[in-house]
């Protein structure tokens, strides 16, 4: 990596931020080269760089004079202001949030699955990344998609509540006091009260529509992602809210263009590094999000085919939201970036 280059971690106090830091330290980025940004509350904080910490300063447009890399780990209105700015100052940018991943201008790119965008000719300096969802539907499908062809996915996405930030996690840990002492908790991150409860709604609802933002970003972003091959299969489903911290479970069910035997699903997806496959049930092995905390894989398991209808599969997957479904993506997509020419 060019000793020279200058990172900017902007939301680093939060959820991804924070696993954006541990994973520029894990490939050994001297804390000199990093700077940490955040909101005027986090302003003057401390946050971890390994055995060193760093200051977090005021995110503001006139900050990233002198960055070559910017990774925000934002919410999408904060990153339509700050992604700009960046640009403008010369910086190479790549944003985690929803904010540009409807723009045809702004690649949106997944590493390990169309990371050669990285490296093509761009309208600006801005990349934009899929959600955790997207990320670990597209890495199932992909494998599928090569064997069999893939005509359709349907996924219920079991999100944890880190997916809402440290707010989120802060509501779940007062909720789960509250409601353990007797009392009723008001929500105030999330629709309902989600300790103890399942909402079937994440995020606001697109206007007009019955689908939530979450939703029909999966439809798009898998669309743009599968765009190359010409015949895209479609992605669509379900996002329920749950009560745990970390880690979504997925149940994807798959219709495949060619019917294929379970042995021969499972090899498929074994072919793919960005999987790791766990799938003895009868030995209770299965993917679940406490066993996926940290890995850069998608989990992926209890595969099964129904004999009325062999052309669709039935699988559970894993993922780390904060860690694959985001941060690892933000730093294996900046640095392939900062490798580009000024």
């Amino acid at each position: 990596m060019n000793e020279n280059l200058k990172i900017a971690v902007v939301g680093a106090t939060g959820v991804v931020g924070r696993e954006v830091l541990a994973a520029l330290y894990a490939r050994d980025v001297p804390a000199e080269q990093v700077r940490a940004f955040g909101s005027e509350r986090s302003k003057g904080l401390e946050v971890e760089y390994g055995e060193d910490s760093l200051e977090v300063e005021r995110a503001v447009p006139e900050a990233f004079k002198g960055m070559g890399l910017v990774l925000l780990a934002t919410p999408a209105e904060a990153s339509r202001t700050l992604a700009p700015a960046a640009q403008a100052a010369g910086a190479w940018v790549v944003d985690v949030s929803s904010a540009f991943r409807s723009d045809g201008n702004v690649p949106l790119v997944l590493p390990g699955f169309n990371t050669e965008l990285l490296g093509a000719t761009m309208k600006g300096r801005l990349v934009c990344l899929p959600s955790a969802v997207t990320t670990a539907s597209v890495h199932v499908m992909e494998p599928l998609r090569r064997a069999f062809g893939v005509v359709r996915a349907q996924v219920t996405a079991m999100m944890s509540v880190s997916s809402a930030g440290v707010r989120g996690v802060a509501e779940l840990e007062k909720q789960t006091a509250d409601l353990m002492s007797g009392r009723e908790p008001d929500p105030s991150a999330f629709p309902h009260r989600v300790g103890f409860n399942l909402v079937p709604q994440v995020g606001g609802f697109m206007v007009g529509s019955p689908w939530t933002e979450e939703e029909g970003g999966w439809t798009l972003e898998a669309a743009r992602l599968f765009a190359t091959w010409g015949d895209a299969p479609v992605l669509a489903g379900t996002a329920v809210q749950v009560p745990s911290f970390y880690g979504h479970g997925l149940t994807l069910n798959v219709q495949l263009k060619k019917a294929g035997p379970v042995e021969q699903v499972r090899a498929a997806l074994k072919t793919s590094p960005a999987l790791k496959v766990l799938d003895t049930p009868g030995e209770r092995i299965y993917p679940m999000p406490m066993l996926v905390t940290s890995d850069p894989t998608v989990h992926v398991g209890r595969v099964r085919a129904f004999p009325q209808a062999p052309e669709w599969v039935t699988l559970f997957a894993a993922v780390d939201n904060a860690t694959r479904g985001a941060a690892l993506n933000l730093v294996e997509a900046g640095l392939k970036l900062a490798e580009r020419p000024v």
